[in-house]
């Protein structure tokens, strides 16, 4: 590998590192600091997926228009610095109309930096030689980092520390989307024809469906998993590291994700992704005894680490490289942001009813998807 591929690789990882450092904090504990505004179980999912809701149509829209102008560094900037002054604003809003609108806001501009950098990222490391699950894998790590180290500090400092801490975070994804390369692409056609290009392949939506119904059976254990073992009892770095295991093993399919590739093509993975989150929902819905969180974690490396790299793969390999951020913007509206978007708010309301219940609710969602993706991989065969 050359020392210019070697700096393109720490380039890239510094860009993941710094979004899912976000993340890490986001997912986990976003929830709390909502709850410390006095909103219920209900609001909550639907502040959640408000950010979802625009995300429909600008993860078509954003990317496309990248592809069209051949350009996917700028808008990454842009996209940053209007999700950190959102998060400024959150500081100052009390009520929940307020917080419903900010969330659409941050959730539109922060979602669509992923699929231009996961294009700048496949693209680059296709050219370079250069690994993508290995660059990818230090968003794991410091989503871990973020995870664990702001669950202890959340147990003296409070749920105020939570906002700051995304900021500072985002903020550093700022900088990372400043240094990334501006590897220029011929333009595009315009991206509605990119997109009913796109459309018309033969499986590509079946497959985006399959995937979106997986990851969105993800959304109770997103919005409501630190909520539930919080009122089971479980301290918030017990919690910070429960959803640090599940990274941690995500990390260890990433590094080897060469030799998982080669032996399952990405519908038969997803297929059997699914099956997997299945059975993890299944196993959270049982209990919150620790006895069963570890091993239910454990499948994390499936239910979102095998599922995304199926995802992150077949698009690459399915559609040509001006088009590829049109193919992640639209992988992101209909395989994530509308699943996301319908399936929150729907489990914000049956956590209300049915509390750990509610999981085996997202557990029939996954096995809906495994089925579609073993039907796409039948008619393939």
């Amino acid at each position: 590998m050359t020392a210019r591929a070697d700096l393109l690789g720490v380039r890239l990882a510094l860009f993941y590192g710094a979004f899912f450092a976000a993340v890490g904090i986001y997912l986990p504990f976003w929830p709390v600091w909502l709850e410390s505004r006095g909103l219920t179980s209900t609001e909550i999912g639907y502040v959640l997926a408000a950010a979802f809701w625009p995300r429909i149509v600008t993860s078509l829209l954003i990317p496309a228009l990248a592809d069209r102008l051949g350009t996917r560094r700028r808008p990454m900037i842009l996209l940053a610095a209007v999700t950190l002054a959102g998060l400024f604003l959150f500081g100052l809003a009390r009520d929940f109309p307020t917080l419903l609108l900010l969330s659409m806001i941050t959730g539109a501009s922060w979602a669509a930096i992923l699929p231009l950098g996961e294009a700048v990222a496949l693209r680059e490391a296709k050219r370079r030689e250069l690994s993508y699950g290995r660059v990818r894998l230090w968003g794991s790590l410091t989503f871990i980092l973020g995870a664990v180290g702001l669950g202890e500090w959340l147990e003296h400092a409070g749920p105020q520390v939570v906002l700051w801490s995304i900021a500072g975070t985002v903020a550093g994804t700022l900088v990372a989307c400043i240094v990334l390369p501006e590897e220029r692409t011929v333009a595009a056609a315009p991206g509605a024809a990119n997109l009913r290009r796109l459309v018309r392949q033969g499986g590509f939506l079946a497959f985006v469906a399959a995937a979106g119904l997986i990851q969105a059976s993800h959304a109770l254990y997103y919005g409501f998993a630190t909520l539930h073992w919080r009122a089971a009892g479980h301290g918030e770095l017990v919690i910070g590291l429960l959803w640090a295991e599940g990274v941690v093993v995500e990390v260890l399919l990433f590094a080897g994700a060469g030799a998982l590739l080669r032996r399952f093509e990405p519908i038969r993975l997803l297929a059997l992704a699914g099956a997997l989150t299945a059975i993890r929902w299944g196993l959270l819905g049982l209990s919150t005894e620790l006895a069963v969180l570890v091993p239910a974690q454990a499948l994390h490396a499936a239910s979102f680490g095998a599922a995304h790299l199926a995802a992150m793969h077949y698009l690459r390999d399915r559609t040509p490289p001006e088009r590829h951020a049109s193919a992640q913007g639209l992988y992101a509206a209909i395989g994530t942001a509308l699943p996301f978007g319908l399936v929150t708010p729907l489990a914000g309301w049956l956590y209300g009813v049915a509390g750990g219940g509610a999981f085996w609710a997202m557990a029939a969602l996954a096995l809906a998807g495994t089925s579609l993706a073993a039907a796409l991989s039948s008619r393939r065969d």
